[in-house]
């Protein structure tokens, strides 16, 4: 049995995924800001951690993953969007902070979920208000890349609150076609149980392929554009 520790374990897609993850065998510690947030992740079978990542520095999220001994980390926290400074130190420099304190101590494995079309050319301009979460995004996803960690880029399209179908399609090229939060969920616990991701970027909508054999057939690319 593994540890999975879950950053951002509050977000739509977190509390999606702990269940899965829970009833494949796993244990897992969601981490969470908000300590009114606690009885939701324990509803999901996972232990619940209040710590705020943002305000901890390298050091003190090193101490926080040697005292879990997590096997794996999953990040899936986010500012939320419509504060610019916010963005950068959760997006970027917290997620950062996670990657180099799992390259000292572990946890080894670390799945990203990002989104479909990250990338440092992402060509969004300056006075668009998506400008600067797409740059905090590409960054981390960057640092991510070039770390020794065991990493994974999760990337969907426009998310949904549909129904999971179990069926995505890796693509770089969206159009219209969204993915449910659901099915990014089954995602993360694809590519977890599943080391042929490792390395690789997933940029993918809901399609017509079964999850693990989607993530298992995606080209070897580590962009998600």
């Amino acid at each position: 049995m593994a540890h999975v520790g879950i950053v951002g374990g509050h977000g739509k897609i977190a509390l999606l995924t702990a269940p899965l993850l829970v009833e494949a065998g796993q244990e897992v510690t969601s981490i969470v800001r908000n300590p009114d947030h606690v009885g939701d992740v324990e509803a999901t079978g996972a232990t619940a951690l209040v710590a705020d990542i943002s305000a901890l520095s390298t050091e003190e999220i090193k101490e926080l993953f040697t005292e879990q001994g997590f096997d794996a980390l999953v990040w899936s926290a986010g500012a939320g969007g419509g504060d610019p400074e916010r963005t950068i130190a959760v997006d970027r420099d917290a997620a950062i902070r996670t990657m180099d304190a799992a390259s000292a101590v572990g946890p080894e494995r670390y799945v990203m979920v990002s989104y479909l079309g990250a990338s440092l050319d992402h060509g969004v301009p300056e006075d668009n208000d998506f400008h600067t979460y797409a740059q905090a995004k590409a960054e981390a996803d960057e640092h991510l890349r070039g770390t020794s960690l065991k990493w994974t880029l999760v990337g969907p399209t426009a998310l949904s609150l549909d129904e999971p179908s179990g069926s995505i399609e890796i693509t770089t090229k969206p159009g219209d076609a969204k993915a449910s939060r659901a099915n990014v969920a089954r995602v993360i616990a694809a590519v977890l149980a599943d080391d042929s991701t490792i390395g690789k970027a997933l940029p993918f909508t809901d399609g017509d392929a079964p999850i693990p054999e989607a993530v298992a057939q995606a080209p070897a690319s580590d962009r998600l554009a």
